[in-house]
Order: structure tokens, then C-alpha cells, then sequence
């Protein structure tokens, strides 16, 4: 790891600190084995520094447990201090049986059976001395992983979000395509000439107006990921009142949605893409009159994280479970857009009976946005 490589400094200046100091006080220079004690007690961090990664990683300091957290790496910096300040000793001894053995042993003999109190003692001493310090370098090397991981966090977010952009921009181009696609603008104008010759004037100016709506909608968007849910069915219900005036006796339509989560937030043009899913697969392959219901409820939760579902069905002939969807569904990009916005939080399901009828279920964390309405009155 890089870092772990960058204890490599401070090693080396603390070895330059030990022959200046000596030089500079008129002491004998430093030996050898004190040059790599010195050097060496700061690379034991080297090796420290992957395990304080991977514990910064494992529990970061961040809401909701922040104080949790923060006592947790606090009481882990007091372990930590007195695995340096052992493994400094440690390594002290080992210097000293390795470079200087008879000094090594001249002093264990003098000690006598004074050897292992007095190591004992020297450790504790040393632990004591290193704590302070040692406390400031794992909360600092902790720092620092936290701010790496925040980093690539938020690169990651950018990458997603541009993604998701993306994945909007289509969805909007794919929306405008549906509806303004050659033959649902033949029909549709066709639709307005009709009624304009049958002297139909409030239904030609109905269907103009409905036209204008969607079109207005559609474009206004610009780039938002989400949308309040009342502004989704509005877009819907004027894309089903256009088609309802192109099919009169073929498309009956009905909408459940309490008027309480009309603020909650939903992906733009997700609901759009599943009613005009229930339309071209279900409806529009039926001789006879067909229906489409939108449903949407808020599902609560006891650890609070409620759910909202939406729900399109329809009693076109179906699908069967065992075949793959057809072309022109597009629920893979839907789906991609969910786990962009909401990771793993997030599910769309089309289940259907070879007998008929289409279920479409679309699952996201529930969320209130303020309705373009309560924004245009402030």
C-alpha cells in the first residue's frame, strides 16, 4: 500500500535527527544498531497502517453512529499505541541480540532474576511515553483513510450520476419518441381532423391542448432524476386521455393514488414507461375493449423506511414467465436507472399469465419532493 510506503520518511529522517543531535551535543556517533532502531520503530507503523485502513473501512465515523464509531477508533488507538511501543521494544531487543550480542548478554547476566521485572517496567515505561504521540498518529492515518474513501465515494457518485444523466437523457428522448413517433402523430392528428370535420370543436381543442401538455412536460424536465408523483400522473393522464381519444370504446382507465404521497419522489418518466408499456404489449393487442389501472400506496415500515409502489396492470394477453421479454420493453434500462438512484433499494417486476393480463410492480424508498405547483405559488 502507498501509504504503509510512506513511513519510509520519517524513518529515515529520524536516523538523520540521531547522527545531527549526537553531532551537535559532542556525543560518540550513533552505532548501527541505534541508527536502525531509530529508523525501524517508525516503519513498524508501516505494517499497522493496512489493518487501520481496513478498520476506518470497516466502521467509518459517520451518521448514525457517529459517537459509537468515534469511541470505538479511540479505544482501538490505545491498543494500537501499545502494539508500537512493544513491537518498538521488540525490535530494540532483537537489534541488540543480532549487532551487539555480547552487550546483550553482559546486561541480562547483571540483571539476574531483576531481568524481567526491569523489561517489564522499561515496556510500560515505554508504552506511557509513546501514548500521546501514538494516539495523534492513528487518529491521523485514520484521517486519512476516511478521506480516501470519501474520495473515491464521491468519484463514484460522479461516474453514477453522469450515468444516470445518460440514462435520462434517453429515457427523455426515448418518452418523446414514443409519443411523437410517426404513427402516434398520424392517429393522433388524424384523431383531431376527424373531429374538427365532424364539427367537434371543444374535442379538437381537447386533444390539441392534451398533445401541447405532453409535449410541454416531456421537454421541461431538462435533466432531473426525480420527479413528485402527481407530476408523473399528470404526464400520464394526459398521455392515456390522447390515446382514450384515439381508442374511445377500447381503452377504459382508472387510477388509485391517495391524495398523501402525491409528494413522494419517483424516477422521471418511470411511470410514463410502464403505462406506455401496458399499452403497445397489452392493450393495443386486443380486439376488444381492454383496461389499464395505475395504482400507487405507501408500504410503511417499522424501522422507517417506507416503500412506495406503483403498480400498472392491464388485461392485454399476457406474457408467459418462461420467455424471455420481447424487444422494446426496455425494463433492463429501467432497471439500470433504479440501482443508479437507489442501489440495491430499489425492484421493477413484470409478472403476467399466458391466460392474460400484465402486472407491472415498480418498489423505491419512499421520499417527499416538492410538488411544481407549491414551487411556482412560493
Amino acid at each position: 500500500m502507498l501509504v504503509s510506503a510512506v513511513w519510509i520518511a520519517p524513518a529515515v529522517f529520524a536516523a538523520i535527527d540521531d547522527v545531527a543531535q549526537r553531532r551537535l551535543n559532542g556525543d560518540p556517533p550513533a552505532t548501527a544498531r541505534e541508527l536502525l532502531w531509530s529508523g525501524g520503530d517508525w516503519l513498524i507503523y508501516a505494517f499497522l497502517t493496512p489493518a487501520i485502513f481496513w478498520l476506518s473501512n470497516r466502521w467509518p465515523i459517520a451518521r448514525p453512529h457517529l459517537a459509537r464509531r468515534a469511541a470505538a477508533h479511540l479505544g482501538v488507538a490505545l491498543l494500537f499505541c501499545v502494539a508500537w511501543a512493544v513491537c518498538g521494544k521488540l525490535l530494540q531487543l532483537t537489534l541488540g541480540l543480532l549487532l551487539s550480542p555480547d552487550q546483550v548478554h553482559a546486561f541480562i547476566k547483571a540483571a539476574g532474576d531483576q531481568f524481567w521485572p526491569r523489561l517489564g517496567r522499561d515496556v510500560l515505561s515505554w508504552i506511557f511515553t509513546t501514548l500521546p504521540f501514538g494516539i495523534v498518529v492513528y487518529l491521523t492515518v485514520a484521517g486519512m483513510a476516511h478521506a480516501v474513501r470519501y474520495f473515491v465515494e464521491a468519484r463514484e457518485r460522479e461516474v453514477q450520476m453522469a450515468r444516470l444523466s445518460e440514462q435520462l437523457a434517453g429515457a427523455r428522448f426515448a418518452a418523446l419518441q414514443a409519443q411523437l413517433n410517426p404513427h402516434f402523430l398520424f392517429n393522433t392528428l388524424n384523431t383531431i381532423a376527424v373531429r374538427a370535420r365532424d364539427g367537434d370543436g371543444p374535442g379538437t381543442a381537447r386533444i390539441v391542448e392534451q398533445l401541447s401538455d405532453v409535449l410541454r412536460r416531456t421537454l421541461s424536465r431538462h435533466r432531473a432524476s426525480e420527479v413528485p408523483l402527481g407530476d408523473e400522473l399528470d404526464l400520464v393522464r394526459q398521455y392515456l386521455a390522447i390515446e382514450q381519444a384515439r381508442f374511445p370504446d377500447r381503452l377504459r382507465v382508472s387510477f388509485d393514488v391517495e391524495e398523501s404521497i402525491l409528494s413522494a419522489a419517483v424516477p422521471s418518466f418511470a411511470l410514463q414507461h410502464l403505462v406506455e408499456n401496458a399499452i403497445r404489449h397489452g392493450i393495443a393487442k386486443r380486439t376488444a375493449a381492454g383496461q389499464v389501472r395505475v395504482t400507487a400506496r405507501r408500504l410503511l415500515a417499522s424501522d422507517e423506511t417506507d416503500t412506495l409502489e406503483l403498480s400498472v396492470e392491464d388485461d392485454g394477453p399476457g406474457i408467459d414467465p418462461t420467455v424471455p421479454l420481447p424487444q422494446g420493453h426496455g425494463i433492463e434500462n429501467t432497471q439500470e436507472r433504479l440501482r443508479a438512484l437507489y442501489g440495491d433499494h430499489a425492484s421493477l417486476t413484470v409478472t403476467g399469465e399466458p391466460a392474460g393480463g400484465t402486472t407491472a410492480i415498480l418498489r423505491i424508498p419512499y421520499r417527499e419532493i416538492a410538488l411544481e405547483s407549491d414551487v411556482a405559488e412560493r
